[in-house]
């Protein structure tokens, strides 16, 4: 099963985020199938970017995202909404 969620970098006690495709058997750190976007948690407003295109596009292949990686959809989603509704 393939899953969406977060790959940690950053230095120790300073974590950013990748979004990303990966099996739902593999650690956290190995190969992944798809890069989506990234997350950092640790600037206010939070930081993040998703290339949603790409996200329907796993998601309609039957992938499963983490609880954290559903409210950054959302919330991508959301913000995508604003920015066309604005422009019109």
């Amino acid at each position: 099963m393939i899953k969406l969620r977060l790959m940690r970098f950053g230095a120790k006690k300073k974590p950013s985020y990748r979004i990303v495709a990966i099996d739902s058997t593999r650690a956290r750190q190995s190969k992944t199938l798809d890069t989506l976007g990234y997350y950092n948690p640790r600037t206010e407003p939070l930081q993040f970017k998703l290339d949603l295109n790409r996200v329907n596009y796993w998601l309609s292949h039957g992938a499963k995202p983490s609880e954290t990686v559903n409210s950054l959809i959302d919330r991508a989603a959301k913000e995508q909404k604003s920015t066309q509704d604005s422009k019109s």
